[in-house]
């Protein structure tokens, strides 16, 4: 069997028992559940180049317009960082995402149109 993805979570499933790509499929699958399918949390999303971060294991942010370096062609996305593999992880959001903004303090939805400007909470 072709191995599909779900289209809401982006998740990868139909393995045939012993199909080759399993591990590495299950690998991401897990990964993806635990950087993107709990509450979402950014430490920001007003930053664009990821060079001038220090970050530590699993901070997130929202990738702010004309993103450079290796966020470059991800505005928008959710990225994680990876402290593990020293490197940077993103999702594309889908459509009802919603994210604690911690330096802004708010909360917003991902909409077909992008981000929400926020709800002070």
């Amino acid at each position: 069997m072709t191995v599909k993805t779900e289209t809401k979570s982006g998740l990868k499933w139909g393995w045939d028992l012993g199909e080759d790509g399993w591990k590495d499929g299950m690998d991401e699958n897990l990964l993806s559940l635990g950087r993107f399918a709990y509450h979402l949390t950014v430490v920001d999303r007003n930053v664009a180049d990821p060079s001038t971060l220090t970050p530590a294991d699993g901070d997130t942010y929202i990738v702010a317009a004309s993103g450079i370096g290796v966020w470059a062609g991800w505005d928008g996305r959710v990225a994680v960082w990876d402290d593990t593999a020293s490197v940077w992880a993103s999702a594309v959001p889908s459509v009802g995402w919603i994210a604690y903004v911690q330096d802004e303090e708010v909360l917003c939805a991902y909409k077909s149109a992008g981000w929400s400007t926020g709800i002070a909470i």
